[in-house]
């Protein structure tokens, strides 16, 4: 039997002779020294052997559950009989061995894919099946903090790189046996367990089997993290735009499955993916809801005034300088003259320079180690926009329209559409730089049509806003009290559109 074979073919199975099982795995793995047999005999006529990868089981649980059950097991007490031999795989599974998750494999893929998931598995002599036994104990990360989406109140848990352990911490919050997982292996060298998420009474099914589709279509040799199936599954659309999101707060992700999202669950990566990803929720963070209503609506305001004062201040500045001098105030005006008197360049290449240079620093601190890139980056910014300054390659206000703009950036709540943010300042720049204020409008009016032109899982990017839904109105730019928030977003949602029933007004004596 071919290593090819037993890598693709599905319909291969083992044989019912244990040293050619055990010579067929051995070679498939080049003879690697990190697989470990280990042999058990019970008289004359029975052999098992024991088969796991060195280092991805737990040594303790795999003494305690099967070494030592087989040991004690005397040739007396053996519970099954000579044939047929999948019947004492059975016997074995369901009288001697004490591991909770235990089952029956029957293909060489499905073995190799077991013992390189942390399962040891068990051969029997006779038999042309194995057992696939439990036992994973790879040291991992424990739960921690969230680091990109951290908030001042609320939970402070993370997911991390284990796949049950992220199911299990969003399970923790969605006690409901609504909530379906349906899991499947992506990725024919990695072999990838990848789940699908949903709250069947909630979710529409429209856009769950969409998912299921499209995740059933990918072709590919591995997938190492969530961004492989973000970009494989996304619309095929040409935009900036993400249309998925990702969080790595399980409150976050249940949340988004209360509103009739589906999640996408990757062993590997501690980001889950939600869709359908719209416009609103990447402005959204689940500290709004752990706040005031009123609180929670500044905080959201604060967030899109930040979008948009990332986005268009740079090009706002060039354009009015360049262009528009008279909308400026006369002493203001004197003043920037003043300024720009010694600069050489013209004001979209100042920006472009202070823009580029703080690009380099943002990302120099960010792959630094951790104990100097941040200071790095603060006293870069800080020294080469003085000295730049000093030098009369740039103006002081443009050292303040860069430090404002990189500050709005860093408000938005989701990494992802703060990049979007910054590669859409820089054609809005160079339009203003061409047209003035009428380059800028041009610029923004084809990004709102860009924008409703698209679609997440079937469902408009620009909802509530295009189309307009007045009922749900009342969580996107303002958030309204839970009391009023009585219905889930509508076009997301067709099976259970009722989150919480209204009560009757409390009298004011209570």
């Amino acid at each position: 039997m071919s290593t090819n074979a037993v890598n693709s073919d599905t319909d291969v199975h083992l044989l019912p002779c244990l040293d050619d099982n055990i010579a067929m795995i051995q070679s498939a793995l080049g003879g690697s020294p990190d697989l470990i047999v280990k042999g058990f005999k019970w008289g004359d006529q029975w052999r098992a052997a024991l088969l796991f990868i060195d280092g991805m089981v737990d040594a303790t649980q795999m003494h305690e559950m099967i070494v030592e059950p087989l040991l004690s097991l005397r040739k007396d007490d053996v519970p099954f009989e000579p044939s047929p031999g999948i019947d004492a795989l059975h016997a074995l599974k369901d009288h001697v061995l004490s591991a909770a998750n235990v089952s029956v494999v029957d293909q060489p893929a499905l073995l190799f894919n077991s013992m390189f998931s942390g399962d040891a598995v068990l051969l029997l002599d006779g038999s042309a099946s194995a057992l696939r036994i439990d036992v994973f104990g790879i040291e991992e990360r424990p739960v921690g903090e969230p680091i990109t989406q951290s908030v001042i109140r609320g939970p402070m848990e993370a997911f991390t790189e284990n796949y049950r352990k992220n199911v299990v911490l969003i399970r923790r919050r969605i006690k409901d046996p609504n909530l379906w997982i349906e899991s499947r292996l992506i990725g024919k060298v990695t072999k990838t367990q990848v789940g699908i998420m949903y709250l069947r009474n909630v979710a529409d099914d429209k856009i769950v089997q969409e998912v299921r589709q499209r995740l059933d279509r990918i072709d590919i040799d591995g997938i190492l993290e969530s961004g492989y199936i973000e970009e494989l599954i996304q619309d095929r659309t040409i935009t900036p735009f993400p249309t998925l999101n990702n969080s790595e707060r399980p409150d976050a992700v249940a949340a988004a499955l209360l509103e009739g999202r589906v999640a996408i669950v990757v062993d590997g990566t501690p980001f889950v993916l939600t869709v359908p990803g719209l416009f609103v929720h990447f402005f959204q963070s689940v500290e709004d809801y752990y706040q005031r209503a009123d609180i929670g609506t500044l905080l959201r305001v604060i967030r899109f005034i930040s979008f948009f004062i990332a986005m268009l201040a740079p090009s706002f500045y060039i354009a009015v300088s360049t262009f528009h001098q008279e909308m400026l105030p006369t002493g203001l005006l004197i003043n920037l003259a003043a300024q720009r008197e010694g600069v050489p360049f013209p004001a979209f290449i100042e920006a472009l320079l202070m823009e580029v240079t703080y690009e380099i620093l943002r990302e120099a601190g960010v792959r630094m180690p951790r104990t100097v890139g941040q200071a790095v980056s603060i006293v870069g910014t800080l020294v080469i926009g003085q000295a730049a300054v000093d030098a009369g390659i740039v103006s002081a206000a443009m050292v303040i329209i860069v430090s404002i703009t990189a500050i709005a950036s860093y408000v938005i709540p989701t990494a992802n559409m703060s990049i979007t943010v910054r590669m859409i300042r820089f054609v809005l720049m160079g339009l203003s730089a061409s047209f003035g204020m009428y380059g800028m409008l041009i610029g923004i009016i084809g990004m709102v049509v860009h924008l409703c032109t698209l679609r997440s899982f079937g469902v408009p990017y620009m909802l509530p806003f295009g189309p307009f839904v007045m009922s749900d109105q009342k969580d996107t730019l303002f958030r309204l009290p839970w009391s009023r928030m009585i219905m889930r977003p509508s076009l997301m949602n067709h099976e259970n559109p009722r989150r919480q029933r209204k009560k009757p007004a409390a009298s004011k004596g209570e």
